[in-house]
Formats: C-alpha cells, sequence, structure tokens
C-alpha cells in the first residue's frame, strides 16, 4: 500500500481525474454538432428500438437545460479540485484536510467539556474510579476509544490484552496505566532463527510447563537450558516478566497469543510485534484521568469499593 503514497501514483490519479472530467465535457460539445435525423413527413426519427409492439425510442436532442446542467456539474468539480484536495497530494488552494478538520473539532469539543471534567482532574484516579459519575463517563470513552482492539467488554482477543483479569505487561497501577493511555506503548517479541526446530519445540514445551498444562517432561529438560541461554534477559530466571519491558510473565494462565504448543511454536520462530497508540493526540488530559480510572477499576472494582 505504501506504494500509492509516491510522487508517480500522485500524478497519475491527477490525470486520470482531469482527463476524465475533459473528456465528459469533450463529450457533451462533440454532441451538439450531431443534427436529429427527421422522416419526410417532419417527425423526429426513431432509433429502431420497438418495444411491446408500439413504443420506440425517439433520436430526440438532449434537452437544454439538461446540457446545461451537465456542463456546470463539470465546472464546478474543476474549481472544487482546484479548491479542495482530490488531485493525488495536491492540497487544494484553501489547504483543507479531514485531519484538521478533526482536530479542531475534538479540540472544541474539549474544551466545551472542560468544566464537566474540572473536579476529577484534581482527584486521585482511585477516588475517580469510585465516582458513579466518573465510571459512566469513563465507560462511554472505553466504548468509543478502546472496544474496537480489547472489546466492548474489555476481555480483549488475540494479540489484544485483557483489561479486567489484572495481569499487566507495563504494570497496573493507576499511573503505570495513565503512561500507557497518554503515549502508548510498542512490544517486541524478537524471533529466534539461532534455534532450531528441536530447540524451539523444547522451549515451548518448558514454557507451557510453568503455567501447569500438559507437557513432554523429555522436553521441558531440554528446554529450561535453551531458556535459561536465551529468555532470562526479558522474562528473568523465574520467567516472571518484566514490567519495564513489557515482557509477559510466563508464569500464570494469560497468553496473548494462545497458549497451545503451536502457538508458542509460532511465537518463538516469528516473534511478535504490538502496539498500544498514543491516545495523548486524541483525548484531553480531562478524558485520559476518566479513561485511566475506568481501566483500573476494571480490575480493581473491590479495591475501589471498599476504598468508597
Amino acid at each position: 500500500m505504501s506504494d500509492f503514497l509516491s510522487a508517480g501514483w500522485s500524478a497519475y490519479i491527477a490525470l486520470v481525474t482531469l482527463v476524465g472530467i475533459f473528456w465528459c465535457i469533450w463529450l457533451l460539445f462533440s454532441q451538439l454538432k450531431v443534427k436529429v435525423k427527421l422522416n419526410p413527413n417532419g417527425d423526429v426519427a426513431d432509433t429502431g428500438h420497438v418495444w411491446d409492439g408500439d413504443l420506440r425510442e425517439l433520436n430526440n436532442p438532449l434537452p437544454r437545460w439538461w446540457m446545461w446542467m451537465f456542463l456546470i456539474s463539470c465546472i464546478f468539480s474543476l474549481a472544487y479540485l482546484v479548491l479542495y484536495p482530490g488531485l493525488g497530494s495536491y492540497p487544494g488552494i484553501l489547504g483543507y484536510s479531514t485531519d484538521s478538520a478533526l482536530m479542531n473539532s475534538m479540540t472544541t469539543a474539549n474544551d466545551e467539556l472542560k468544566p464537566v471534567y474540572a473536579k476529577y482532574v484534581k482527584m486521585d484516579i482511585v477516588q475517580v474510579a469510585t465516582d458513579p459519575k466518573a465510571r459512566e463517563m469513563g465507560q462511554r470513552l472505553f466504548l468509543n476509544s478502546c472496544a474496537q482492539c480489547h472489546g466492548s467488554d474489555a476481555g480483549g482477543s488475540k494479540g489484544f490484552p485483557n483489561l479486567t483479569d489484572g495481569d499487566w505487561l507495563y504494570g497496573g497501577s493507576p499511573d503505570n496505566i495513565k503512561t500507557t493511555i497518554t503515549n502508548g506503548r510498542s512490544g517486541v517479541m524478537p524471533p529466534f532463527p539461532q534455534l532450531d526446530n528441536k530447540q524451539i519445540v523444547d522451549v515451548a514445551n518448558y514454557v507451557r510447563s510453568l503455567s501447569g498444562l500438559p507437557v513432554d517432561e523429555l522436553k521441558v529438560a531440554r528446554g529450561a537450558e535453551v531458556f535459561k541461554a536465551n529468555c532470562v534477559a526479558c522474562h528473568g530466571l523465574d520467567a516472571k516478566g518484566n514490567i519495564v519491558l513489557g515482557a509477559p510473565n510466563l508464569t500464570d494462565k494469560s497468553w496473548l497469543y494462545g497458549s497451545s504448543e503451536v502457538a508458542i511454536v509460532e511465537t518463538v520462530t516469528k516473534g511478535r510485534m504490538a502496539m498500544m497508540p498514543a491516545q495523548d493526540k486524541v483525548l484531553s488530559p480531562e478524558k485520559i484521568q476518566l479513561l485511566t480510572a475506568y481501566v483500573w477499576g476494571l480490575s480493581n472494582n473491590k479495591q475501589a469499593a471498599t476504598t468508597k
């Protein structure tokens, strides 16, 4: 898809658009020179198409009003393409863009809603999470901004974390969650091309054994050595992970890409890359505060209820 962003494609799109409009104009004027054929009695001749026995298609000229409307439409199209973007990467004289229009509308909306959110900005995240109105607003923000990946119930799916189970790649404290929402995260599990298929299957069995899944014990013994040599730098000797790196805990029941041997072998062989997009350009600090409180409360609802 990146090829379509090149200057060549931009020129091609602009050329096709302009040729199409000018061809329509040429076609219109070329038909003005065609004279309508008349029968000897002075009636307009037909095209030879007859339906239902006596329904003839006459060869009448185009109505003048229709021709003028068609011409005006073409002229309007050319004027529009000069003023607004539409010819490849040409931005138009007015410099309008949907991105800037969206950002302006969001800025306006954020300014209008600041008084509504103001009191929550000064409150602690845990306190915000206990406020029913704040939770309702946080839920709406979640459904608008986060549900596309994490699901409307925040249960996640393959490659998208479950936000309700208390298992956090980068830490589940209010500050860590707020940092994640604000700045985003980029998680990378590198592939291990230096390992052969046997070693990868062995380490997959070892990793499965850490969370009590059925394994081949002989492979587990060999896989433990492979793990120590290749995986402890990120996941630690105890395989509990590292929230600084976003390396997952391999000893619990949470699996972002699946716990089967096939899924783990694929992860080790090909690696994984995941990204949580930053929201600081989309959501105001006030909205991020409410969203943080809502997400924190999803896995700490008992604590929030006790605090209340």
